[in-house]
């Protein structure tokens, strides 16, 4: 590795909330440049090595089995495990499908998921790229032995079971956020405003689940068996060209614990950098208004709203932004919410836990200020 790379005395000085040492006995030089992390697991498989003296956590284990195994377990979204959640107070045996190419490792991880029976591996090029032109045959297959196809309303989710509704002749019931038996939900409709709840005569019921409604299953503790099924092939009717992703250090927005987002207020793109500065301080994803993005401030997948991104964060800082109805949507779940706006009638403010009347280009960077002084 690069000169670039090193941690140590003689190197680089870190102290990140979180730092895994991997293959490391734990020199004195190695232990000066990183000793002050906040949490610091250790994989080695010598329990002897000085590593663990420091560590907050340790595995003893083969590091080339163990990476791997935490590679997959971090592969398998969050989000499947609020699914597993709803698919719980539906009741009845839990299953859960594999597909992809190479993707034992995840079907292990997946099966370590409490309250699950069974994973389904369906392990084959055609999935290597989850295309819904694909992946729909093969639910549609195994869907006509269960009562119930669940996804998490995320952009695959939504994608996937419109399809899988429309081949099985079922109606899709979408975004549910309580379940209240086996063929009765509740959904949110009207930006959120009022709750339908919808019964479902269908045989089949096929529902995206919004993840914010429902707990994580906890992914350890369970034991579910691991049984490899055939795929139904390439469909034929898209191919994959290539993608585009967005790389950050940033949490992704829907599962940050904070999120500080701006809106028509910020005037321009550039005026996002004081929220960047802001999130970085506190560990924070960065979003946005639909109002910001149409007005070409941020890229789409910075929007939070009934037409963006729904979360629920801990702390969800809104800068800027007066608080139309469809954005609301998107984040008034979240657990505290902090406004700042210099229209003290801004709707925002209706729905703020803490609300402050500032201009925001004052307001932020002294914000920022005092967190660097805290």
């Amino acid at each position: 590795m690069p000169n670039d790379y090193q941690v140590g005395q003689t190197g680089k000085i870190v102290a990140p909330e979180l730092y895994i040492a991997v293959g490391i006995s734990g020199a004195i030089q190695h232990l000066a440049g990183m000793k002050d992390s906040k949490v610091i697991v250790a994989i080695n498989k010598d329990e002897e090595a000085p590593i663990f003296q420091v560590a907050d956590y340790g595995l003893v284990a083969d590091l080339f089995k163990a990476v791997p195994e935490l590679t997959a377990a971090l592969a398998l979204k969050a989000a499947t495990l609020n699914a597993v959640s709803a698919a719980a107070k539906i009741g009845g045996d839990i299953h859960v499908l594999v597909a992809g190419q190479g993707a034992q490792a995840v079907a292990e991880a997946a099966s370590k998921i409490a309250g699950v029976a069974k994973v389904l591996l369906a392990d084959d090029a055609a999935y290597a790229h989850p295309l819904p032109e694909n992946v729909a045959p093969l639910v549609v297959n195994l869907a006509k032995g269960y009562g119930h196809v669940l996804a998490a309303a995320s952009s695959e989710g939504k994608n996937l079971l419109p399809r899988v509704a429309a081949l099985l002749d079922v109606a899709a019931i979408s975004d549910i956020t309580g379940v209240v038996s086996a063929d009765t939900f509740e959904r949110p409709i009207y930006a959120g405003n009022a709750i339908a709840t919808v019964k479902s005569a269908d045989p089949i019921k096929v529902v995206t689940v919004r993840t914010t409604a429902f707990e994580a299953a906890a992914a350890t503790g369970g034991s579910a068996t691991v049984e490899s099924i055939a795929g139904t092939g390439d469909a034929g009717s898209a191919k994959f060209v290539g993608q585009e992703l967005t790389k950050s250090e940033r949490p992704e927005l829907t599962q940050a614990k904070i999120v500080v987002s701006g809106g028509r207020g910020m005037q321009s793109g550039d005026n996002f950098k004081l929220l960047e500065a802001l999130a970085d301080k506190l560990g924070a994803a960065v979003g946005a208004s639909r109002a910001a993005v149409d007005a070409g401030f941020v890229p789409n997948d910075y929007q939070v709203g009934q037409t963006g991104k729904i979360v629920a964060p801990e702390l969800y800082i809104a800068v800027g932004i007066s608080g139309a109805i469809q954005h609301l949507a998107g984040m008034k779940d979240s657990k505290v919410i902090v406004a700042i706006n210099k229209d003290e009638e801004a709707p925002i403010f209706q729905v703020a836990d803490y609300g402050l009347v500032a201009d925001l280009f004052k307001a932020v960077p002294e914000l920022t200020a005092a967190l660097d002084k805290a």
